[in-house]
């Protein structure tokens, strides 16, 4: 018998017989028939090259040798089995440290605000967070989750959709005190419009207006072009300009009356949320753990 696994398992068979008292009890415990049983006994015998065990109609006893053997590995049989199980928590359990990449407007005002909640959860996780808008190199940099928004190009990822979000248009009281609000979309030409840059293009993103299957794009001008949702939201809750944002990211601001909502019947454009993983294989704990918190906070957002 080659010295592999099922040396190791004729020798758990050896060791239950002898907690068991016989190979009928040893046989219901380890789910095998008695005949099992003993075939297990009798290749461990010959592969040792000695008795282990004294058969009668009555009982079973170790030999000399068996008892010998039964005392060595015994305490590695029973260490082998703790540290499986131990394993086995640590498979399943969130520790470790954890790099997450996350687009900047949704790291700092969905993300941010629940994390401590989300870190008192997980104590044994380390975090460190990047934000940007662009994914990257997400394996070159050692990244095991990037979220972000938008429809993913093709890559070698794996990409999971998360949810939905709609696309508002939104200004700060400051601004429309100061300009009035645009009563239509066409009304934004007339107004000062926060540019946001396509990284793809490098040009800025059109400004198109959903509503009830028609899709409208509107012109727009303005003297600030950004690269930075972050900063985007900045100027536009600091009433410099009117800007185009994801739901999701500034649920609170309308909420609490810093940025109103314009145009609410041309706001049915839908932007997806992705979660990018590196690898193909089964995400751990740490990377499903993070994930199922952002989709909570988004939804709830």
């Amino acid at each position: 018998m080659p010295n592999d696994g099922r040396l190791l398992g004729n020798l758990s068979v050896l060791v239950s017989v002898v907690e068991t008292g016989n190979f009928a009890r040893a046989a219901d415990a380890l789910g095998l028939s008695p005949s099992g049983v003993s075939r297990a006994i009798g290749r461990l015998e010959a592969h040792l090259g000695v008795r282990l065990l004294q058969r009668t109609t009555r009982s079973v006893h170790l030999t000399d040798e068996g008892q010998r053997l039964v005392e060595q590995v015994g305490p590695l049989l029973t260490g082998i089995e703790e540290a499986a199980v131990s394993a086995a928590g640590d498979a399943q359990a969130v520790r470790g440290r954890l790099r997450v990449s996350l687009d900047p407007m949704f790291s700092r005002l969905v993300v941010a605000p629940k994390l401590a909640a989300f870190l008192a959860q997980h104590p044994q996780l380390e975090m460190e967070i990047v934000t940007r808008d662009e994914l990257g190199d997400l394996i070159g940099e050692g990244i095991d989750v990037a979220v972000r928004f938008g429809v993913p190009e093709a890559s070698s990822l794996v990409a999971r959709k998360l949810l939905d979000t709609r696309v508002l248009t939104v200004a700060a009281p400051s601004y429309i005190a100061a300009h009035g609000a645009p009563r239509t979309p066409k009304d934004l030409a007339s107004h000062d419009c926060i540019q946001f840059r396509d990284p793809a293009t490098r040009r800025p993103y059109d400004w198109e207006f959903h509503r009830k299957g028609k899709v409208t794009t509107v012109a727009t001008k303005g003297p600030l072009l950004v690269a930075d949702s972050a900063t985007m939201y900045g100027l536009c809750v600091a009433g410099t300009g009117i800007a185009q944002v994801l739901e999701v990211s500034v649920r609170d601001a309308l909420d609490d009356g810093r940025l109103v909502e314009l145009f609410p019947d041309h706001a049915e454009e839908l932007f997806p949320l992705y979660a990018f993983y590196p690898s193909r294989r089964h995400a751990p704990p740490k990377v499903r753990a993070f994930v199922d918190f952002c989709v909570a906070i988004a939804r709830r957002a």
